[in-house]
């Protein structure tokens, strides 16, 4: 059962303690201690109330007595760390009993307090525990931007255009401009996109990534934006979304091109108004930079009317163009050579000219990621070898052979001029990632020509 809260005082909801003790006087007394210290509390007079308690409101904090009839604190303490290893749990014992609050810690209790404890003993333990949330949510964060950081070993290039992007970054990333960044799959456009947040003055903020892709349309609006209790049969508690989870830092929507037409209205809201709505909520503020990415051809989304054209506007204050691999093979030696040192502890093997001279070749139609898996597979295969050309997995051999042969083959019995243009058409898709822009202008051809003829011959991407 959850306590009566003062009018006047006015609590934390972030600081959540849960009171669970049989004696009504001392937990009247206690809860107001902490309700007037500023914290938001719950209570429950005996261990059953008090899980169900817990369960509903996940409190980060829980109070409980070791000795009450039925459900003991133990018991208590035991279901809780289980549950939830993170929340943090003091007991409370007799001072005839304090083997038993030592007994506690060691089956996980965080502190405990003594009866009869004063009001500044018992917020300063609270205070403690609610340090140490912070300290630990700090650490996590910390980690999680190491980790990240790790992953800008693959940010790595010589070539001009790499350079021409990296100092775009440089130059956008303390700013509050929205980017749009494009590129095939692999080409590394998360890793852009974190590299502008820890540019920016919002680097001690949270960066959010959400593939507008792999969620379900009916799902993503609750995804993006939350929802309130209520709003729809099984939403049993508020849910906070990925804009309201961002609030003073980044949210990155990868495959933007991808999100449902009728959602595009309110995210086109959220970059001209800073506002949201939740799901059945009501209209909310947000301070959030936004980054969103896309391998797919906007201005031809546009032109079917799968995407808005105003919403491409709002997005692309500073466009990013991400090239492929391809289009960059001086930068393949560094990344190998980067790849290897992350997967061979530092060790890396020499290559041998042939096997380079076919990764240089090869189209890497996966980009950095094919090239990272590439080499991933190779370590860890080889075991301390140089990488020699048969160790390369076989489709990269394979088209390095076919590299080096006509553009078409042309068999003795002779070929169909229809069957040639069809084949440098595929050749050509091929090469340029499956970009039909891109794929137009390596063939010279208008892009109406080349969809008419890519109908025609019935050529599909496999």
């Amino acid at each position: 059962m959850k306590t009566e809260r003062s009018r006047n005082q006015i609590t934390n909801p972030a600081r959540k303690v849960l009171l669970i003790d049989d004696d009504e006087s001392l937990r009247r007394v206690t809860e107001y201690s902490l309700h007037s210290s500023g914290f938001h509390v719950l209570s429950a007079l005996d261990g059953e109330q008090g899980l169900a308690s817990f369960q509903s409101d996940h409190p980060q904090v829980v109070i409980t007595d070791i000795q009450m009839p039925g459900m003991s604190g133990y018991e208590v303490l035991r279901k809780i760390k289980a549950e939830s290893p993170e929340t943090l749990v003091i007991v409370i014992t007799a001072y005839s009993s304090v083997e038993k609050a030592v007994e506690a810690m060691k089956q996980g209790a965080y502190d405990y307090l003594v009866k009869p404890f004063s009001r500044d003993e018992l917020v300063m333990v609270v205070e403690k525990a609610f340090n140490l949330l912070g300290l630990q949510k700090e650490n996590q964060r910390l980690r999680g931007e190491l980790e990240h950081q790790l992953d800008f070993s693959h940010m790595v290039g010589i070539s001009d255009k790499m350079q021409d992007i990296f100092e775009i970054v440089r130059r956008v990333a303390p700013t509050e401009a929205s980017v749009l960044i494009t590129g095939e799959s692999g080409t590394g456009k998360e890793l852009i996109a974190r590299a502008i947040h820890q540019g920016s003055g919002r680097r001690n903020k949270p960066f959010l990534a959400i593939n507008c892709a792999a969620i379900p349309a009916n799902l993503l609006e609750s995804e993006l934006f939350g929802y309130v209790r209520g709003a729809f049969t099984g939403a049993a508690h508020d849910r906070a979304g990925k804009f309201e989870q961002a609030d003073g830092g980044t949210l990155f929507l990868d495959e933007v091109g991808e999100m449902p037409m009728e959602l595009q209205p309110k995210l086109l809201r959220v970059l001209q108004e800073m506002e949201i709505e939740p799901l059945g909520g009501k209209v909310r503020s947000i301070d959030v930079r936004i980054i969103a990415a896309t391998n797919q051809e906007v201005e031809v989304a546009i032109e079917e009317g799968r995407f808005r054209e105003d919403l491409y506007y709002r997005l692309s204050v500073i466009p990013i163009e991400l090239p492929p691999l391809r289009e960059r093979a001086e930068d393949i030696p560094l990344l190998i050579k980067h790849c290897q040192e992350r997967f061979s502890a530092g060790n890396p093997v020499k290559i041998s000219d042939a096997a380079l001279d076919c990764m240089l070749t090869y189209s890497w139609p996966g980009n950095i990621r094919e090239l990272q898996n590439a080499i991933e597979r190779i370590v860890v295969l080889n075991r301390g070898e140089s990488i020699e050309l048969r160790h390369l997995p076989a489709k990269v051999r394979t088209k390095h052979v076919r590299s080096k042969s006509n553009v078409v083959d042309l068999p003795s019995e002779g070929y169909s001029l229809e069957a040639i243009v069809r084949e440098v058409i595929v050749q050509a898709l091929e090469r340029n990632g499956w970009n039909k822009t891109k794929t137009a202008n390596f063939l010279q051809v208008p892009r109406h020509t080349l969809n008419y003829r890519i109908e025609k011959y019935g050529i599909y991407k496999p």
